[in-house]
């Protein structure tokens, strides 16, 4: 592994790369410049980019390049944009700050809230086809992209989110597998897109999947645990406000010892599925998986 510090430089290296292409991704667009603009405030509003950077360095970590997998990596945060949009939503969360600044639907208003999502998520498609990689690698590595996002992923794990929240006997089993879809979908098809379009063969893969696995597991938890344990300055969105909606969470099921013992064992399962592979890469992102567990925004 490497140092801390050394980590996140490398993470803000490769998001300030992140950064600079999503400033430009819409520029060829024309689109009303209402929707544009909102579709950029939530793109553009910061954040850590870690799914693009995941997508990035797991296709370095199988012998691909940075620069090939650039279009495809912030089309994931396209995605990931859109979702947070809706998730903000009066009809979902009802959240009013993200990142530190008005929800979209409260910067701008609830119907362009949800045209800038819906345009995020479509576009995502178009600019995601700009990367280089051989044909077959870019369909199957967008199909799993699709299918991550969509009813079986992201857009059903969210609706399990709604049926589950106020709800007091959701277990451990029903609350993994909610994660699974609604954070750790997304975050596992950044890995294996990846590694799919480097053209890693399956054992490769594989490793990359499991690693994922365990990391978005490691990533919910704490995010679990920052939503009690943090403040609204250091997240940038408001803090609490899971316990006030009544929504199932690891602190909640399990509590705050239990919540931590657990994320440090899956940042320990995302190394280990790594030991496949060497080099700078692998120590990135094994550094990373451990931070995960513990970070505090």
């Amino acid at each position: 592994m490497m140092p801390e510090h050394a980590m996140k430089a490398a993470l803000r290296e490769r998001a300030a790369a992140v950064e600079a292409f999503l400033a430009r991704c819409l520029d060829d667009f024309r689109a009303p410049q209402r929707l544009k603009d909102a579709m950029l405030y939530s793109l553009c509003a910061g954040g850590k980019r870690l799914r693009p950077v995941l997508c990035m360095s797991c296709a370095c970590l199988c012998g691909g390049t940075e620069r090939a997998v650039l279009p495809f990596a912030c089309a994931i945060e396209m995605v990931h944009t859109y979702s947070l949009i809706h998730d903000d939503l009066p009809a979902m969360d009802n959240d009013d700050l993200r990142r530190g600044k008005p929800s979209n639907h409260k910067a701008f208003d609830e119907a362009t809230a949800i045209l800038a999502g819906d345009a995020l998520l479509t576009d995502a498609f178009v600019v995601m086809c700009g990367a280089k990689a051989p044909p077959d690698r870019l369909v199957q590595a967008v199909a799993t992209l699709a299918a991550a996002a969509g009813s079986a992923g992201m857009a059903g794990g969210q609706e399990l989110d709604m049926l589950y929240t106020g709800k007091p006997a959701v277990s451990l089993e029903q609350l993994r597998q909610m994660h699974s879809m609604k954070t750790g979908a997304l975050m596992q098809a950044s890995c294996v897109c990846g590694a799919i379009l480097a053209g890693a063969d399956f054992a490769a893969t594989e490793a990359v999947r499991l690693f994922a696995a365990a990391l978005g597991m490691a990533f919910q938890i704490s995010d679990d645990i920052l939503d009690i344990t943090s403040d609204t300055a250091t997240l940038g969105k408001p803090v609490g406000s899971d316990v006030a909606r009544g929504k199932n969470t690891y602190p909640a099921l399990l509590g705050l010892a239990e919540s931590r013992r657990l994320a440090e064992e899956q940042s320990a399962a995302a190394c280990e599925a790594l030991r496949p592979f060497s080099g700078n890469e692998a120590d990135f992102l094994k550094s990373l998986a451990v931070y995960t567990s513990r970070r505090t925004a």
